[in-house]
């Protein structure tokens, strides 16, 4: 089916469409929509939209049904601030380019801000609707740059673009481009593009700008214009359902991430939460952009490409059963014992995940993990198995206490004795005589010649063994 004759069939569909979307304003106009780069939902947010007409010389065309495309467009334009007259935290302005100068020569600079963001401009909007004649070329590019300066700082705003044309850049510059550098610093959320009567092979060079809708004619312009200012201000709301084992949605607790799709930048950070049902907390995500959502479980989980629908509840699910994991030291507490640090790894991986603490419980998805603990020497404990819910603990042997002394300083090494191997654990220290080491339980060996000792011969070697909680001596002489 072509882009015409889908809008034509929609059209025929929606029948009387301009009433119902009167009454959906008014009824629009007294939610309270959130802002676009925060999450504090008490903040009253004022939706801004800058339309940017097109009122180059290509406007002057018959459109299909006998009258010019400029007429058109503007009597539709007109209808629609009528309509938006009576929504509450609602701000337009309007951009026009290609009406102050004659081509040719052609005036890439024809492009101005006729109406300033304010309350109650409507009239104001129409007046100049009125006023302003189809003459000149068709700058895009510039016009999208200079909404850089219409839309002045807010911190309670969505801003949204809406551009009304039908023709391409005349100017040699990047629309797209452009576009990608106002939604990147969070100027602007994804434009609108309403073409009028424009070629099939256009299509694709506006999409690139924003959310692009094709308008063969009178009747499907005025279908798509309703649409794109519906979803400017309609209400959406989402949640976000982390699922257990048995696809309930319980798990709760963890921030998640939502990053804009196309420009990368973050847009929400919600702290994902239970309410007094037990059920997940409604959030808000504006349905201009398309979203890749990370929630920062252990390991975290990453969601590409979510497509938030326009005034309706959303519903993400996410398998995401978590259960934790301890690690505790076993038998007597050793002197001078150690807290130590632990590596986790999912099985099989060498990406380090998390580093946890003995004694410390943390959550992890539901699997398979690897363990490297820093002691001395390294404890590797490997397919730790996390189930739904359950906490596994995992057990090492409380270290032992070597105190290696001598009667000078020097060079040494710890080893182990492991399958008739000497398995590297630690040097010790060139400046101090004495030091104590907490040593896993096993047997050792100790390696040492004085700096005083000018030749191999005098090289001491001494075998030890640690046992949990317990102190051994090692004399270096």
């Amino acid at each position: 089916m072509t882009i015409k004759r889908k809008y034509l069939n929609l059209f025929s569909a929606f029948r009387g469409l301009h009433f119902l979307l009167l009454s959906l304003f008014v009824l629009l106009g007294s939610s309270n929509l959130r802002a676009q780069a925060t999450n504090t939902p008490e903040k009253e947010v004022i939706t801004r939209i800058l339309f940017v007409f097109d009122c180059s010389r290509s406007m002057l065309a018959d459109w299909k049904g006998g009258d010019k495309k400029i007429h058109v467009a503007k009597r539709l334009l007109k209808e629609t601030m009528d309509s938006l007259s009576t929504l509450k935290n609602l701000e337009l302005a309007l951009r026009v380019y290609g009406h102050q100068s004659f081509v040719p020569p052609q005036d890439c600079g024809d492009t101005k801000l006729e109406v300033p963001f304010g309350p109650d401009n409507f009239e104001k909007i129409k007046q100049k609707l009125d006023e302003i004649q189809a003459k000149g070329t068709t700058p895009i590019a510039r016009s999208l740059e200079k909404a850089d300066q219409d839309f002045t700082p807010c911190d309670n705003c969505r801003n949204i673009i809406i551009l009304i044309t039908d023709g391409i850049e005349a100017c040699d510059e990047d629309p797209c481009a452009v576009s990608l550098m106002l939604q990147r610093r969070n100027i602007v959320l994804k434009p609108f593009v309403i073409g009028i009567g424009m070629e099939k092979s256009f299509t694709d060079v506006f999409k690139c700008i924003g959310n692009y809708f094709d308008a063969s004619n009178e009747a499907t312009f005025k279908y798509a214009l309703s649409i794109v200012v519906n979803q400017a201000l309609n209400k959406t709301t989402t949640q976000v359902n982390l699922l257990d084992m048995m696809d309930e949605p319980t798990e709760t607790n963890v921030n998640m991430t939502f990053y804009d799709n196309k420009t990368k930048i973050i847009k929400y950070n919600y702290m994902h939460t239970l309410d007094g049902k037990g059920n997940p907390d409604t959030v808000y995500l504006d349905p201009l952009s398309k979203y890749r959502m990370v929630v920062h479980t252990i390991p975290q989980i990453v969601l590409k490409d979510i497509d938030i629908r326009s005034g309706r509840h959303n519903i993400i699910g996410v398998d995401a059963a978590q259960g934790d994991i301890i690690i505790k030291q076993g038998g007597a507490a050793a002197p001078k014992s150690k807290k130590y640090a632990c590596i986790m790894r999912k099985q099989d991986e060498m990406e380090t995940i998390n580093v946890q603490n003995i004694d410390e419980t943390v959550r992890y998805l539901v699997g398979k993990y690897d363990i490297e603990i820093l002691s001395l020497p390294r404890v590797i404990i490997e397919d730790v198995k996390v189930t739904q819910s359950h906490t596994t603990t995992v057990y090492i042997p409380s270290p032992g206490l070597a105190v290696i002394s001598g009667l000078s300083v020097g060079y040494g090494s710890v080893y182990e004795e492991k399958n008739n191997e000497l398995i590297w654990v630690c040097n010790l220290s060139e400046v101090f005589t004495r030091e104590s080491l907490s040593l896993q339980p096993g047997r050792y060996r100790v390696v040492f010649r004085a700096k005083v000792a000018r030749k191999s011969l005098y090289t001491i070697e001494k075998k030890f063994k640690v046992e949990s909680g317990k102190t051994v001596s090692v004399k270096l002489n």
